[in-house]
């Protein structure tokens, strides 16, 4: 198991809470996948199917969050935004690289060094604003609306 559940931080919106357990699952079945890969016990299109289906979770996961911003306001909207669009910039471009070499390092660098910090920088400081105005409509400024 790569994330545990109970180390990821919580934010005042239960809905993403709810998802982010559902991606830690994903990828922790995906790196389930990579590790059995490299002992001949899983196949490149599981993995595909996987990271795929992890691609789909994540778009629809930011898509959530981003409608929710609009609707309500949230003034760094863009800045969240634009955090979204280059984690999955960078989640598509591991992918276009594991599908070239069929590395699996290329994946296990990515999602053991790289996403566990990002993503749990991304909820404690960018989510927990955003869930922050949800719960309250004050924004980091201290602006109400």
């Amino acid at each position: 198991m790569l994330l545990l559940k109970d180390e990821m931080p919580l934010v005042a919106m239960e809905f993403m809470n709810a998802v982010h357990l559902e991606d830690i699952e994903i990828i922790n079945e995906l790196f389930a996948l990579i590790v059995a890969y490299d002992k001949g016990k899983s196949s490149i299109e599981e993995i595909n199917q996987k990271y795929q289906e992890w691609i789909a979770h994540t778009v629809e996961h930011f898509r959530g969050e981003e409608v929710m911003m609009v609707e309500k306001g949230f003034p760094p909207y863009a800045m969240h935004k634009g955090e979204h669009d280059r984690a999955l910039d960078e989640m598509r471009g591991i992918f276009q690289e594991w599908q070239k070499t069929m590395d699996s390092s290329v994946l296990k660098i990515y999602l053991i060094e790289v996403l566990p910090f990002w993503l749990i920088n991304h909820i404690n400081t960018m989510d927990t604003v955003t869930a922050r105005f949800f719960d309250t409509g004050f924004s980091p400024c201290g602006i109400a609306h």
